[in-house]
Protein backbone atom coordinates (compact mmCIF):
# COMPACT_ATOMS: atom_id res chain seq x y z
CA UNK A 1 0.00 0.00 0.00
CA UNK A 2 1.08 3.44 -0.32
CA UNK A 3 2.93 4.98 2.26
CA UNK A 4 4.89 7.95 3.76
CA UNK A 5 7.66 8.01 6.48
CA UNK A 6 9.29 10.82 7.90
CA UNK A 7 12.02 10.96 9.75
CA UNK A 8 15.19 13.28 10.97
CA UNK A 9 13.45 15.99 13.08
CA UNK A 10 14.40 16.65 16.80
CA UNK A 11 15.47 19.47 18.65
CA UNK A 12 18.06 22.18 17.48
CA UNK A 13 19.45 25.50 18.81
CA UNK A 14 18.85 29.04 16.37
CA UNK A 15 20.88 28.65 13.45
CA UNK A 16 21.02 25.09 13.44
CA UNK A 17 19.83 22.89 10.86
CA UNK A 18 18.60 19.68 9.89
CA UNK A 19 17.43 17.84 7.18
CA UNK A 20 14.52 16.01 7.09
CA UNK A 21 13.63 12.75 4.64
CA UNK A 22 10.54 11.00 3.74
CA UNK A 23 10.45 7.41 2.17
CA UNK A 24 7.52 6.76 -0.18
CA UNK A 25 6.62 3.53 -1.19
CA UNK A 26 3.19 2.21 -3.15
CA UNK A 27 3.90 4.22 -5.70
CA UNK A 28 5.97 5.59 -9.23
CA UNK A 29 7.29 8.12 -7.20
CA UNK A 30 9.61 9.52 -9.58
CA UNK A 31 5.59 10.85 -11.63
CA UNK A 32 4.84 12.47 -8.93
CA UNK A 33 5.16 16.17 -7.78
CA UNK A 34 5.63 16.23 -3.74
CA UNK A 35 5.33 18.38 -0.79
CA UNK A 36 6.34 19.61 2.66
CA UNK A 37 4.25 21.18 4.47
CA UNK A 38 4.35 22.06 8.51
CA UNK A 39 2.08 22.98 11.61
CA UNK A 40 3.51 24.66 14.38
CA UNK A 41 1.43 24.65 17.78
CA UNK A 42 -1.45 25.83 17.85
CA UNK A 43 -1.82 27.22 14.28
CA UNK A 44 -3.33 25.26 10.85
CA UNK A 45 -1.11 23.62 8.43
CA UNK A 46 0.66 25.38 5.86
CA UNK A 47 2.51 24.81 2.72
CA UNK A 48 6.23 25.33 2.72
CA UNK A 49 8.00 23.72 -0.30
CA UNK A 50 6.86 21.64 -3.80
CA UNK A 51 9.39 19.47 -6.16
CA UNK A 52 8.24 18.66 -9.39
CA UNK A 53 8.78 14.61 -10.00
CA UNK A 54 11.86 15.02 -11.85
CA UNK A 55 13.00 17.48 -9.28
CA UNK A 56 13.84 20.11 -11.86
CA UNK A 57 11.23 22.71 -10.75
CA UNK A 58 11.15 23.73 -7.06
CA UNK A 59 9.02 26.41 -5.09
CA UNK A 60 8.89 27.63 -1.93
CA UNK A 61 6.90 29.67 0.81
CA UNK A 62 8.12 33.22 1.59
CA UNK A 63 8.72 32.14 5.01
CA UNK A 64 11.39 29.58 4.26
CA UNK A 65 13.06 31.00 0.66
CA UNK A 66 17.01 31.40 0.63
CA UNK A 67 16.89 29.10 3.70
CA UNK A 68 15.52 25.28 3.39
CA UNK A 69 16.36 23.31 0.22
CA UNK A 70 13.90 20.36 -1.20
CA UNK A 71 15.20 17.64 -3.13
CA UNK A 72 14.64 14.47 -4.35
CA UNK A 73 16.40 10.86 -5.10
CA UNK A 74 14.15 8.72 -7.42
CA UNK A 75 16.45 6.00 -7.03
CA UNK A 76 15.87 5.84 -3.23
CA UNK A 77 11.88 7.22 -3.41
CA UNK A 78 12.76 9.79 -1.17
CA UNK A 79 12.21 13.67 -0.95
CA UNK A 80 14.38 15.74 1.42
CA UNK A 81 14.27 19.21 3.38
CA UNK A 82 17.00 20.45 4.02
CA UNK A 83 17.17 23.55 6.32
CA UNK A 84 19.53 26.20 7.57
CA UNK A 85 19.80 28.81 9.71
CA UNK A 86 16.12 27.55 11.13
CA UNK A 87 14.61 30.12 13.81
CA UNK A 88 12.22 29.34 16.65
CA UNK A 89 9.00 30.16 14.45
CA UNK A 90 10.01 27.01 12.17
CA UNK A 91 9.36 25.15 14.95
CA UNK A 92 6.45 22.45 13.69
CA UNK A 93 5.55 19.21 13.29
CA UNK A 94 6.04 18.57 9.41
CA UNK A 95 4.64 16.65 7.08
CA UNK A 96 4.94 15.60 3.76
CA UNK A 97 2.51 15.04 1.07
CA UNK A 98 1.74 13.00 -2.26
CA UNK A 99 -1.44 13.71 -3.72
CA UNK A 100 -4.13 13.47 -0.52
CA UNK A 101 -2.12 11.33 1.51
CA UNK A 102 -0.04 12.75 4.26
CA UNK A 103 2.70 10.81 6.26
CA UNK A 104 2.83 10.39 9.88
CA UNK A 105 4.95 13.76 10.66
CA UNK A 106 8.03 14.66 12.64
CA UNK A 107 8.56 17.17 15.32
CA UNK A 108 11.38 20.43 14.96
CA UNK A 109 11.84 22.08 17.61
CA UNK A 110 14.02 24.71 17.29
CA UNK A 111 15.12 26.11 20.91
CA UNK A 112 18.06 27.42 22.67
Amino acid sequence: QVQLVESGGGLVQPGGSLRLSCAASGFTFSSYSMYWYRQPPGKEREWVASISGAGSSTTYADSVKGRFTISRDNAKNTVYLQMHSLKPEDTAVYYCKWRSLWGQGTQVTVSS
